[in-house]
């Protein structure tokens, strides 16, 4: 089983030291210590394992640690700083692996945007050595680059050329829609393998800012205090981040409010209300582990169920601090929620909602469901006497209207009524008001509303229809369904990496026997099918 929450003091790949509104983190890969396999991580190069890492670091410092203003992000090996993703794990991992590390790594530089953007901490990359392929890519999610101008030291993506693959974390968008480097020179720099020097790399736009050796860590010193002098964070107490209490076996995955059942081909995930102070960070770290859990520990389940159980006031109790929050800690609380819905949008699994009887899909719960392609919601109640839970209801709360954004910069609720503006006025006028399952079909906020006499079929027979498809054709169909409206970048790399880099990983030219990422390293050239498709 993969770990997805790592504690700086168990930390192989990373340092992290703090001074004063600085924190440094420094890559220093263990080469010996890969995730899985037995590939060397050379030359800083990373693998799942370090990226977690740095995931975890970046969270650490954004909840424990709110004077933080600046991070750096440099290499403690001389002469290198990040070679980008490890080839030889690349080309030994699955089709699966290969995807969603690259999801992950894309999540987590969109983190770091997003912790610039919203929580006031700036990102300064310190390149003090080599920096190619990944490396380049981790550069480019901060928001200043400082590169050692020694006249040998480059920047560089060369995939294409050497790998026969694309970059996998969003480098060609960065490049143009972020630096706005122009797309003639973005072509000749993603075509050539050796990648570009200081002063040209400064003339393209490719780095902001060059240094001499004897001059680079009181550079370094001084734009990251510059960096920091130029934002602001909310000041608050540190969070604690306790380890998560997890408990796996075959067919189950639980924490203390999430629950995750796991069959053949789908799972059925559900999370509990409560009215503990701690319940909404705890529940949101725990829903994330289980979401990184299923992607890459699960690749053959093909559905998730949605589900909640609890008291609706109890979530709306909480709710306010993701829409209004009051200190540092539900800042960034409700941010991870941000970051967590969005990688459930971003889950290459059907995603349907099952509202029943004592369940509490309100407010942030409520996003669940309309972050689902199909939501059900029982008419009605269990005709069990056995069974005394009232008739289901929801909720929409002022989170659903514009607090929890997608990839997209909508909401979600924007997003399922996408050029219906009658109904979501509607919408709007029936916020905080209870909605049994008639009303939640009028207003368009449910799929399906089946009686407690066809529920249990309706289910089964969605799944079973849903596992008889082409997993490759509904994860296609189902991203092009969930992302209307505007792109923006993250939209536009998530959607390029899944049409694009999914399928160039499938093929020959790339993964086959004598492609690209096989034959890097052995001294013999890949041979490509040059047929244009």
């Amino acid at each position: 089983m993969t770990e997805f929450h790592q504690t700086p003091n168990s930390f192989r790949h990373w340092n992290i030291e703090f001074e004063g509104p600085i924190a440094t983190l420094q890559l220093q890969v263990d080469s010996d210590a890969p995730a899985f396999g037995q590939y060397e991580l050379k030359l800083n190069s990373y693998d799942i394992g370090v990226d977690i890492e740095l995931a975890s670091a970046i969270r650490f410092i954004r909840f424990a640690n709110p004077a933080i203003k600046c991070v750096v992000i440099t290499s403690a090996l001389n002469g290198t700083f990040c070679a980008g993703a490890n080839i030889r794990m690349l080309a030994v991992v699955d089709h699966s692996h290969k995807i969603n590390f690259c999801k992950f790594t894309n999540e987590t530089r969109l983190e770091m945007e997003e912790a610039s953007q919203h929580s006031g901490i700036r990102f300064l990359a310190a390149i003090n050595g080599a920096c190619s392929g990944g490396g380049y890519e981790l550069a480019l999610a901060c928001d200043h680059i400082l590169l050692i101008d020694d006249k040998r030291t480059a920047v560089s993506l060369p995939e294409v050329p050497l790998l026969g693959v694309l970059p996998g974390t969003g480098g060609l968008t960065r490049l143009i829609d972020k630096r706005h480097v122009r797309r003639d020179r973005a072509d000749v720099f993603a075509t050539r393998a050796e990648g570009a020097l200081g002063e040209e790399a400064l003339e393209w736009g490719l780095v902001d800012e060059l240094a001499k050796p004897s001059k680079f860590a009181d550079a370094v010193s001084v734009r990251a205090h510059s960096l920091a002098a130029e934002t602001s964070r909310i000041e608050g107490t540190p969070v604690d981040l306790p380890p998560l209490d997890i408990e796996v076996s075959d067919h189950r995955i639980s924490y203390r409010w999430v629950d995750l059942k796991l069959f053949d081909q789908y799972a059925e995930l559900k999370i509990s209300a409560d009215q503990d102070d701690v319940w909404m960070l705890q529940t949101a770290r725990e829903f994330d582990d289980a979401l990184c859990r299923l992607r890459f520990d699960y690749p053959q389940i093909g559905t998730l169920i949605l589900q909640t159980e609890g008291r609706v006031e109890d979530v709306v109790e909480h709710d306010t601090q993701l829409h209004s929050p009051a200190d540092h800690a539900q800042h960034e609380t409700a941010l991870l929620w941000k970051r967590c819905l969005s990688r459930l949008d971003l889950t290459s699994k059907t995603l349907v909602a099952a509202i029943e009887p004592g369940s509490c899909f309100v407010g942030v719960l409520f996003e669940l469901a309309l972050a689902a392609d199909r939501t059900y919601m029982l008419d009605g109640y269990f005709e069990d006497e056995d069974d005394p839970r009232p008739s289901a209801v929801i909720r929409l709360t002022t989170t659903n209207f514009g607090a929890m954004p997608m990839a997209n910069d909508l909401s979600r609720l924007t997003s399922r009524l996408w050029g219906d503006e009658e109904t979501l006025t509607r919408a709007g006028e029936l916020k905080d008001r209870d909605l049994i399952a008639s009303q939640a079909l009028e207003a368009g906020l449910v799929t399906i509303t089946p009686d407690d006499l066809d529920w249990a079929d309706e289910l089964r027979l969605f799944v079973e229809e849903r596992c008889s498809f082409s997993p490759d054709a509904l994860t296609a169909m189902e991203t092009n369904h969930r992302f209307c409206g505007p792109e923006t970048i993250a939209t536009k790399i998530f959607g390029r990496l899944s049409a694009w880099q999914n399928w160039i990983f499938a093929r020959p030219n790339a993964s086959g026997p004598n492609g690209a990422l096989q034959r890097y390293g052995t001294g013999s050239r890949p041979h490509f099918d040059n047929h244009r498709t």
